[in-house]
């Protein structure tokens, strides 16, 4: 991680962190008590102001599996870790989340600075890290995970990283839907909402639902997230 002494918009830039496989890298701001994460040279990707979207992409999702012995949860991306924690708050005692960050910068800035807007959900015993592509833990295992909440770039026309449209793909929709235990749920937040990804999952089995969430408080840009369970 490189920090830099530099101003955007009132911003400073107290960590950089390369983005691997990419010439990318990822900018953490920060303006009085609030913290931004960026793309270098394309602007804001999230902030610790606004996460209602992302909330419910694990909250409508865990709810629906919570219930289930001993359920496992893998969250691809981690942000901020507002997905994670909301998994968390969701899931009993006898869960098992798993969460996988390409950056090893972004799980570091959770561990640090950010770990306190989300509630510290790394310090839970029922969270594993995993350092590296969520595609990788989709094929690795089958029946693997009760729920695959998926919050990695912008969704199906992502933004940092080309391999992650793979994850959108059919190949990826697949891989993700032998890794899911029967009935289990693959949540896919996305920044933009698509009728040809939706037909897409249709065509590869799941039973789809499509939500709207605001980014904030019930105001802001309204965000999609798609609901498909495996059938």
């Amino acid at each position: 991680m490189d920090d830099r002494d530099e101003t955007v918009e009132g911003w400073d830039l107290v960590g950089t962190a390369k983005i691997p496989g990419t010439s990318g890298a990822l900018q953490l701001y920060q303006r009085d008590k609030e913290f931004s994460i960026q793309i270098a040279g394309h602007g804001a990707l999230m902030g610790t102001w606004a996460h209602q979207s992302e909330d419910a992409l694990a909250e409508l999702a865990c709810k629906e599996i919570a219930h289930r012995p001993q359920p496992r949860v893998l969250v691809g991306g981690l942000g901020m870790g507002f997905t994670l924690a909301a998994a968390l708050r969701h899931l009993g005692p006898d869960a098992e989340v798993v969460v996988a960050e390409l950056v090893p910068g972004v799980v570091a800035w959770n561990r640090g600075p950010l770990g306190p807007f989300a509630g510290h959900p790394l310090q839970d015993k029922r969270t594993t890290v995993r350092e590296g592509d969520v595609a990788k833990l989709l094929r690795a295992k089958k029946n693997a995970y009760d729920a695959i909440l998926l919050d990695v770039d912008n969704g199906p026309e992502g933004a940092t990283r080309k391999k992650n449209d793979w994850l959108y793909s059919t190949d990826g929709l697949t891989a993700a839907y032998w890794a899911l235990r029967p009935k289990g749920i693959l949540a896919i937040w996305s920044a933009t909402t698509s009728r040809d990804f939706m037909e897409r999952l249709k065509k590869l089995g799941y039973q789809v639902k499509q939500s709207r969430v605001p980014e904030q408080d019930n105001k802001g840009d309204l965000h999609a997230i798609w609901f498909a369970q495996r059938d």
